[in-house]
C-alpha cells in the first residue's frame, strides 16, 4: 500500500449521486489539489418527475472545484454511469479514462452534443495503472452485464481505496474473461483502507446466475419457433446480443437490427472486436421483407415499453417496416426497470392483440442481472478485507442492508460507513475516519433542451395542474378609474367545460365581480392588488363547489 512519508493531509470522498438511488453514480475524490470523479452518470425520472426527460446529479461541488478536477474515471459503459458526461463536461472539462468499449459508446453520445473535439480520451485495459496527481490508479477487470467493465484500486497518500464499479462473479462469462479475482485478493492481502462495493441486488440471497444461462434458454426458444423472433434487450448488453446472434446462427436465421441505439452499439462493438458474427448474418432492417419469418431474428430496442421505442412502434402498428402479426415469439430480455411497469404491461397487450406470444422474464429465464448477489457481496468483501466499508449503488435501504453484511463477515459496525448524496468521509494520514460536513448535492432536471431550469416548483406546478386544471380569468379596467371595461372572461382547461357547466362559469364571474367590488378604488388601480383579490376569491369559490384547487392565473389588462 502506498502512503509512504508524512502527511498531514485527509482523503475526502465525496458522493455526488448514487447513494440513495439507483443510477446517477458519481464519486468524487479529493486530495490537495486534485480531484478524481468516478463515473458520471444519469437517473431516468420518478413518475412525479412530470415531463422531465433525464436526471443528472448536481455537480455545483465539482464546477466551484473545477481547476481541482484532472479525470473522470470511468467503470463501464452503462448510461447510470455515461450518461451525464454529455451535460456536465460543458462546464466541468476534464480527460475521460476507460476501456475500449466504454470510450466508444461515449463518443457516439459526446458527438451527439459537439464535445468530441474539447474532450480528452485516454484508454485503458485491465490491470493498466495510471497516475493521476496523487492518485495511482488500477483497472481491474469484473463481470457485469455489459463488456469491459472495471473495479478500481486507488493508491493515494493516506492508503488504498477499492471500488468495484457494478459487478457479478460469473464463472462462466460469455467471452470467457472471469473477474480478476487474484487482484482484489492481493489489494486485500497488501491492506485495503476503504472499499466501495456496488449494493444493487443486496435484497437478493444466494448467487446470480451466470450469463451463459440464458445462451442455454434462448436456444431451446429457437429450436421451437417457427415464426419470426424478435428480441427486445438493452442496446449495451453485447454479451446477450451474441448469444442471439450465436442462436440465430446455428438455427439458420438472419439477424435484422432494429432501434438507432442498436445499431450504433453493435457496429462499435464488432469495430473493436467485442461482437463476432458470421459475414451476412446481420443484415440492414431494409432487406427482411424478402426472407421466411423462420429464418429472421430482429434484435430491437424498446424493452422498458418507452413511448416512442421500436418495440412500442410495432406494438401499436406504426412501425414503418415491421408488423407484428400471428406467429411471431416477442422475447423481452431484460429486467423490467421499476416505474417502467406500466407501460411494459401496455405494450405487452397490445402485441398480444396483433397476435404475438411473448416471453420475459416472470414466465422464462430469458435475463439475469448484471449484479453480484449475497453471496458473491461476502466473497468480494472477504477478499479485500477493508479497514472501512462504504457501500454504494443502491437505495438508502440497499446500502444499510450491505453495511449488515458487511458486520456479518466481520467488519466492525465503528467502520461500517453508510453515507448519502454530497456527505464527506475524511481519510486521515494515521488511518482514522472523520465524518465531515456535507457539500451541496442533489438533482438537476433535463427538460429539452433545458438543464436545471425545471425546479421542484415547476413540478409542483405541473402536478398541480395535471391534477386540478387550470383557470384563466380575463378582466379589463380602466387605469385611472378602476372600472371594469370588459369582462370578466373565464376560460378553464382540466377542470370543466365551459359548454357543459355553464352555471358555475357564470358564478365565477359573479365571484370576480364581487371580490373587484370589495376593492377600494384607489387598490384598484393596482394591478397586484386586483391580481390577488381575483386568484383568492376564485380559489375559495372552486374549492368550496368542486373540491378542487385549480392553478388561478387573473390576467387583468390596464386600459
Amino acid at each position: 500500500m502506498s502512503g509512504e512519508g508524512k502527511t498531514t493531509e485527509s482523503l475526502k470522498v465525496i458522493p455526488l449521486g448514487g447513494l440513495g438511488e439507483i443510477g446517477l453514480n458519481m464519486m468524487a475524490m479529493e486530495y490537495g489539489d486534485s480531484i478524481i470523479v468516478i463515473d458520471c452518470g444519469l437517473m431516468f425520472p420518478e413518475d412525479y418527475m412530470l415531463g422531465i426527460d433525464i436526471v443528472i446529479p448536481d455537480v455545483s461541488y465539482l464546477k466551484a472545484n473545477r481547476e481541482k478536477v484532472k479525470a473522470f474515471i470511468i467503470t463501464h459503459g452503462h448510461e447510470d454511469h455515461t450518461g451525464a458526461l454529455p451535460f456536465i463536461l460543458r462546464d466541468v472539462n476534464a480527460p475521460i479514462y476507460a476501456t475500449a468499449l466504454t470510450l466508444g459508446l461515449i463518443e457516439e453520445k459526446l458527438a451527439e452534443f459537439d464535445l468530441l473535439k474539447s474532450t480528452t480520451f485516454e484508454t485503458v485495459r485491465p490491470r493498466d495503472r495510471v497516475s493521476i496527481g496523487p492518485f495511482d490508479i488500477e483497472f481491474i477487470r469484473v463481470s457485469h452485464s455489459i463488456v469491459d467493465g472495471c473495479g478500481l484500486a486507488i493508491r493515494t497518500p493516506v492508503g488504498t481505496v477499492v471500488h468495484t464499479g457494478d459487478f457479478k462473479m460469473d464463472q462462466t462469462p460469455v467471452d470467457g474473461e472471469v473477474m480478476d479475482y487474484a487482484r482484489f485478493s492481493e489489494y486485500g492481502e497488501a491492506g485495503v483502507l476503504l472499499f466501495m462495493s456496488d449494493s444493487t441486488n443486496v435484497e437478493k440471497e444466494g448467487y446470480t446466475l451466470s450469463e451463459r444461462e440464458i445462451g442455454y434458454n434462448l436456444e431451446e426458444i429457437f429450436r421451437k419457433c417457427t415464426g419470426r423472433i424478435i428480441v427486445a434487450s438493452f442496446s449495451s448488453n453485447i454479451h446477450r446480443i451474441q448469444q442471439v446472434i450465436d442462436s440465430a446462427a446455428k438455427f439458420g436465421r438472419k439477424v435484422a437490427l432494429n432501434g438507432k441505439s442498436m445499431a450504433a452499439n453493435v457496429r462499435i462493438a464488432r469495430a473493436l472486436g467485442y461482437l463476432k458474427a458470421p459475414d451476412g448474418l446481420v443484415i440492414d432492417l431494409k432487406e427482411v421483407d424478402g426472407i421466411p419469418h423462420d429464418k429472421l431474428v430482429l434484435l430491437t430496442t424498446g424493452s422498458q415499453g418507452e413511448p416512442m421505442s421500436a418495440l412500442t412502434r410495432m406494438a401499436m402498428d406504426n412501425h414503418k417496416q415491421i408488423k407484428v402479426v400471428k406467429g411471431d415469439t416477442v422475447i423481452l430480455s431484460s429486467k423490467f426497470i421499476p416505474g417502467h411497469e406500466k407501460a411494459i404491461s401496455t405494450m405487452m397487450n397490445h402485441l398480444y392483440r396483433r397476435g404475438a406470444e411473448v416471453i420475459y422474464e416472470k414466465v422464462s429465464e430469458v435475463h439475469v442481472s448484471g449484479h453480484a448477489s449475497q453471496e458473491e457481496l461476502k466473497i468480494m468483501l472477504n477478499m479485500v478485507k477493508p479497514k472501512y466499508f462504504l457501500p454504494v449503488h443502491g437505495e438508502y435501504r440497499h446500502l444499510v442492508l450491505h453495511g449488515k453484511l458487511a458486520r456479518k463477515v466481520g467488519i466492525p459496525e465503528e467502520n461500517v460507513i453508510v453515507a448519502e448524496d454530497g456527505d464527506v468521509v475524511e481519510l486521515t494520514a494515521d488511518g482514522g475516519l472523520v465524518r465531515g460536513n456535507k457539500v451541496e448535492s442533489g438533482r438537476v432536471f433535463v427538460d429539452g433542451k433545458g438543464v436545471g431550469d425545471v425546479g421542484e416548483m415547476v413540478l409542483k406546478d405541473r402536478g398541480h395542474l395535471s391534477q386540478d386544471g387550470m383557470v384563466l380569468a380575463v378582466v379589463a379596467i380602466n387605469n385611472s378609474t378602476g372600472e371594469i371595461v370588459y369582462g370578466p372572461e373565464i376560460i378553464t382547461r382540466g377542470l370543466v367545460h365551459e359548454d357543459e357547466s355553464p352555471e358555475l362559469i357564470e358564478n365565477a364571474k359573479a365571484v370576480i365581480l364581487e371580490a373587484m367590488n370589495s376593492i377600494n378604488t384607489e387598490a384598484k388601480t393596482e394591478q397586484l392588488e386586483v391580481n390577488e383579490e381575483v386568484r383568492r376569491a376564485l380559489r375559495r369559490y372552486f374549492n368550496k363547489t368542486l373540491e378542487r384547487r385549480p392553478v388561478i392565473l387573473p390576467v387583468i389588462i390596464e386600459i
